[in-house]
């Protein structure tokens, strides 16, 4: 069981279906269209971790009206019974364009692009905004989390505070991509084959006479997967000294402890003192667990106080990505097609960063040679070669900044996942997808990841491209 199969065609809004009767009816619905997806930027983010493509795939193979579909759709009283009747043989036969999953994205970059009629590309907006932003957005927070952590392990811890059961499982299946090592959610586990993690809660130790006694009890049934929560009463005090206690009984079995967990508190303090007790009594290969509401700012300012925490269970700020709830995904005309001649599109806006680019577009990273470093990303055309030697890179806005490489290596980033309605890609496990984002996030420099004011990564506009919007802007005058 690798993930759910759901037609998932009437998760839609409204205005979707309204514009695409709109479309039928005036017989531009044919029109070939071009729309990409991308996420804006707000000051908060300065990459992404692309995720959801395999369950975005899932939907486009789903989609279809079955007949309940068309009878609700009918029963509104807003559409044309010959539209309705179009409906019950509707499938994509477009092509689609993206990013693998796992790759490192920045605003304005096409995740997804969409070649299609018109009616269908349409359609599918709002869904594969809802499936890729989602994911793409816990990845990125997983990623932020991780990255603070360094070397120290996080597993996600977010399924009881994620907003409702998609969140939760998608959500767990997306901190993976982004670097965690594990998930609470065992539904998550089965589906996407990810390592499930968990020991006891509070109300174990509190439906036991005495905590000692909990932890003993817990001990029996899981002798070589101890791991204590030793805060229900005193950690210091009881808890600690209480799970030394069984950790010797268990050793004197034969069997070796795993740890503690620390769930309140002050977690440094606690760690540290933690830590010195369990070193001194022969545990010092016993770890030290910690939650209770971690991001990847509380990490890093436990790391700066020396905490000696090994594993972090990161739950609600993961799984809600607590501190930016959207990524603001965007899903923007960007070519359509009329008679036979092809238009490029642009949205116009008084604010520079709502200015989408114009034209069929396609993405190239371009890496240094000696180093193998990420030095720049460059939109380009996909009718055009951009990639010659010398190359010379131009800022999107700025066409003064300027540098010119004599030798790279350049990658395309677009995969092609659909081709006139078939599926071309295969989707690969989740382990190589989490293998890839570890590759291709460790070839960008520290000072592009750092969390707070990060060097901002070159991403740039081929010549063309440029002088395309440009003209553009100026036609609008």
């Amino acid at each position: 069981m690798t993930t759910e199969t759901r037609n998932l065609t009437m998760m839609t809004d409204l205005y979707q279906l309204t514009m695409m009767n709109g479309y039928f009816l005036d017989g531009s619905y044919k029109n070939e269209a071009v729309f990409d997806l991308f996420f804006r930027a707000n000051g908060q983010l300065n990459y992404a971790i692309a995720a959801g493509l395999e369950q975005a795939v899932d939907y486009i193979k789903n989609l279809r009206f079955d007949k309940a579909d068309l009878e609700y759709l009918s029963g509104l009283g807003i559409f044309a019974p010959e539209f309705i009747e179009y409906l019950r043989g509707f499938k994509f036969t477009g092509d689609i364009f993206s990013v693998e999953e796992g790759e490192v994205v920045f605003p304005g970059e096409p995740i997804m692009v969409v070649k299609a009629p018109l009616i269908e590309a349409q359609l599918i907006e709002t869904t594969l905004l809802n499936i890729v932003s989602h994911q793409t957005l816990i990845a990125t927070k997983a990623s932020r989390i991780v990255l603070a952590a360094g070397a120290k392990t996080v597993v996600e811890f977010g399924l009881r505070r994620a907003q409702g059961p998609d969140a939760g499982i998608y959500g767990a299946r997306a901190s993976i991509i982004g670097g965690c090592k594990g998930t609470s959610n065992v539904l998550a586990g089965q589906m996407f084959r990810i390592d499930v993690k968990g020991t006891h809660s509070h109300s174990w130790v509190m439906s036991y006479p005495s905590e000692l006694e909990a932890f003993e009890a817990f001990a029996s049934v899981y002798p070589d997967n101890c791991l204590l929560l030793v805060d229900t009463f005193d950690t210091l005090k009881s808890g600690v000294p209480n799970a030394i206690k069984v950790f010797k009984k268990l050793k004197a079995a034969g069997h070796k402890p795993v740890g503690i967990r620390l769930d309140s508190g002050d977690l440094a303090y606690l760690s540290k003192k933690a830590r010195i007790m369990l070193d001194e009594a022969g545990f010092k290969d016993a770890i030290i667990f910690a939650s209770n509401d971690i991001d990847e700012n509380l990490i890093s300012q436990l790391r700066l106080q020396d905490a000696k925490i090994d594993v972090y269970g990161v739950g609600t700020k993961l799984i809600t990505s607590h501190d930016m709830p959207s990524l603001g995904g965007v899903y923007k005309l960007a070519e359509i097609e009329r008679d036979g001649v092809r238009y490029p599109r642009m949205k116009f806006s008084d604010t520079t960063e709502k200015i989408t680019n114009p034209g069929f577009k396609t993405i190239y990273r371009i890496y240094e040679k000696g180093s193998g470093k990420a030095f720049a990303d460059l939109i380009a055309l996909c009718d055009e070669q951009p990639l010659v030697k010398p190359l010379t890179l131009t800022h999107a806005v700025d066409r003064w900044k300027k540098t010119t490489l004599n030798d790279y290596e350049a990658r395309c980033l677009h995969k092609q996942i659909f081709a006139r309605g078939k599926c071309v890609y295969n989707c690969p496990p989740l382990c190589d997808s989490v293998n890839f984002a570890n590759v291709e996030f460790g070839r960008f420099w520290d000072e592009y990841k750092r969390l707070s004011n990060p060097h901002i990564y070159k991403v740039n506009l081929s010549d063309r491209l440029y002088e395309l919007k440009i003209g553009l802007l100026e036609a609008n005058k």
